[in-house]
């Protein structure tokens, strides 16, 4: 009786091995080598600035899907481009290079704390009691954009963050973390942006920051290539629009705000090198 038991049971385990060796078999798939060679030259900081969640995902994307670009990976910029384009047969493209940019100059305008927040030190944890500052579009300031950029291009200074364009890749996890929403990726060859996230307008703006944009609307009205719009309460440049226009565009915006907070961006980048 027992021996019968112990080979029933060898025939079962016997069956189901030749059964689980079939089914590798015929459900195994073929893995594309070219996904591996991708994936060994991105920069392995699975950002997530190419749309995919992570490096390994954009290189099965790169190399299965035709329409997936080869120029995706913002962190490995032109080089790694051209080297996914050889391994995937693709043209390697000419994706413009950009950067996060902080829309807010607190600090400059003298925008007064309201209250000393003693929380978990983060921005998303501030923002449950409402702004810590009089201006409710502002830098909160704890660190959030900084403690997730994988590539460390951010930094704090007087209670707000910088950017350092040298090392910024344009991936947008900053962007993403911040509860204000006052970081947005910008192409590095913009040549205006506006310094400010306020949705407020006029007194409201100026009782409480001393270069906050108070929507007086000039810089839609003086713009020649009409570069320029209104959204959801705050100043919006379409960069594409006012590069291809030409220079001519600086003057109609960023000289005659009368607040001075649009600007070309070199002089912003100054402005945050300084206050460092």
């Amino acid at each position: 009786m027992i021996t019968s038991s112990v080979l029933v049971m060898f025939g079962l385990g016997l069956a189901c091995s030749v059964i689980l060796a079939v089914a590798s078999k015929l459900l195994a798939v073929e893995e594309d080598p070219r996904v591996e060679a991708v994936l060994e030259v991105l920069p392995a900081a699975n950002c997530g600035g190419c749309g995919f969640a992570g490096c390994e995902g954009y290189a099965s994307a790169a190399v299965r899907d035709p329409d997936t670009p080869a120029d995706r990976c913002c962190a490995g910029g032109s080089e790694v481009a051209a080297k996914v384009a050889e391994l995937t047969g693709k043209a390697a493209g000419s994706a413009e290079p950009t950067v996060a940019f902080r829309r807010c100059a607190k600090t400059e305008g003298n925008v007064r704390a309201l209250f000393d927040y003693q929380g978990l030190l983060t921005c998303a944890a501030a923002k449950q009691l409402g702004s810590p500052d009089a201006c409710a579009y502002s830098c909160i300031g704890l660190g959030d954009c900084l403690r997730v950029c994988p590539f460390g291009a951010m930094y704090m200074a007087h209670g707000q963050v910088h950017v350092n364009l040298d090392k910024c890749t344009g991936c947008g996890m900053c962007v993403r973390m911040c509860p204000n929403n006052i970081l947005e990726i910008v192409p590095l060859s913009a040549r205006v942006m506006v310094l400010c996230s306020s949705r407020d307008k006029g007194k409201a703006v100026s009782d409480i920051c001393g270069v906050g944009c108070i929507s007086c609307m000039r810089c839609l009205k003086d713009c020649p290539g009409k570069c320029i719009q209104l959204e959801g309460g705050v100043i919006r440049i379409d960069h594409a629009a006012c590069i291809a226009y030409g220079p001519s565009c600086l003057e109609a915006c960023a000289e005659k705000c009368p607040r001075g907070i649009i600007r070309r961006l070199e002089s912003s980048a100054a402005a945050r090198d300084e206050a460092a």
